[in-house]
């Protein structure tokens, strides 16, 4: 018995990976219109700073959604259904993620009171750093998952605690605290009070100093790193072709921007959202751990979760939480709304 274990564990050690074997001029292409796109955005949005309103931010998050659904087709037709399948599933996960995350960015340009005029900029920068970011963080998830399959218990074991440590701290007050990075810039360069307009630097009486914009940036793109410790995992659980890995996040992040915009204050409503992310983690990590298992064929073949499961338990779900959300909210209005009557 315990030789038969020896050999299944030798057999897995250099997983079956199933990817889309892009080639190198598929990765050029596609990276140069992603810079396309937001050059784009550069030029028409950032062109001149505003306060980006709610039509304009929903007409750029409706681009950036098509601009998605169109790849994701391009994939189908050119590569094959279920690579297809798990791209949808992964932009899903990463986008319901992000939408999470943006209450945090809220709260940073709230405590760094960043003008609306700049907050815009703010995030696209913070993004094209998160990009970046992500990048390398999947290019090492690739290379480990490609080498050792149990790096698959490890990426599902830390999806699960984070969804248990979600729904625990649910009810806690989220409030920004500088994190480390911010606090060395802090300490290391002088920084002016006030904003000297977009700029990240200014030279006060022959002295370079920083600006609130460039630290709030800073805070932007660090707070996005940690995130990053989650949603990468996350979708490596749903597919492990590094392409689709990355194309899902970087078409999460780049309407992550406007859809800040977009819904504003209707995050503070999504009050179970948190819930329903720790379902849909715990849910991939479950199905990390069994893929492990099956891996080292401890389990038999129906036990593996397939695609399209993955991705109608997570549009169910997220379809779940803002409904209950957004009932949740409708009721507390209306009884606020009665006990202001009686008052």
């Amino acid at each position: 018995m315990g030789a038969d274990l020896m050999l299944r564990a030798v057999q897995a050690q250099q997983p079956a990976v199933d990817t889309m074997h892009v080639h190198w001029w598929v990765w050029a292409a596609t990276l140069g219109g992603l810079a396309l796109l937001l050059l784009l955005d550069l030029v028409i949005v950032d062109r001149k700073p505003h306060e980006v309103t709610t039509g304009e931010a929903a007409k750029w998050v409706t681009f950036y959604v098509a601009c998605a659904i169109l790849f994701g087709i391009g994939v189908w037709i050119f590569g094959d259904q279920h690579f297809a399948i798990e791209f949808f599933t992964g932009y899903i996960t990463e986008y319901s993620l992000s939408v999470d995350n943006l209450f945090i960015f809220m709260v940073i340009m709230s405590s760094f009171a960043v003008p609306s005029i700049h907050q815009h900029k703010v995030l696209l920068i913070g993004i094209l750093l998160a990009l970046l970011m992500r990048g390398i963080f999947i290019a090492v998830g690739a290379a480990l998952i490609a080498q050792f399959v149990w790096i698959f218990f490890i990426f599902g074991g830390f999806l699960i605690w984070t969804a248990i440590s979600m729904v625990r701290k649910k009810d806690e007050e989220e409030e920004y605290k500088e994190n480390a990075v911010v606090r060395w810039v802090r300490k290391v360069f002088p920084v002016t009070d006030d904003y000297h307009e977009a700029k990240s630097t200014v030279k006060i009486d022959g002295k370079r100093y920083l600006t609130p914009m460039f630290v709030v940036i800073v805070a932007i793109g660090s707070a996005d790193l940690l995130f990053a410790v989650d949603s990468i995992p996350a979708i490596f659980g749903i597919t492990q072709d590094p392409f689709l890995v990355f194309t899902a996040n970087a078409f999460a992040l780049m309407g992550l921007r406007q859809l800040y915009f977009l819904l504003g204050g209707l995050v503070d409503k999504l009050v179970y959202l948190s819930i329903g992310l720790a379902v849909i983690l715990g849910f991939i990590g479950l199905k990390l751990i069994l893929h492990a298992f099956h891996e080292y064929h401890l389990v038999p073949e129906w036990a593996e979760i397939n695609n399209w499961m993955s991705l109608g338990f997570i549009v169910v779900t997220l379809a779940i939480t803002t409904w209950a959300s957004l009932a949740k909210s409708k009721r507390d209005e209306a009884a606020a709304e009665a006990e202001a009557n009686r008052s």
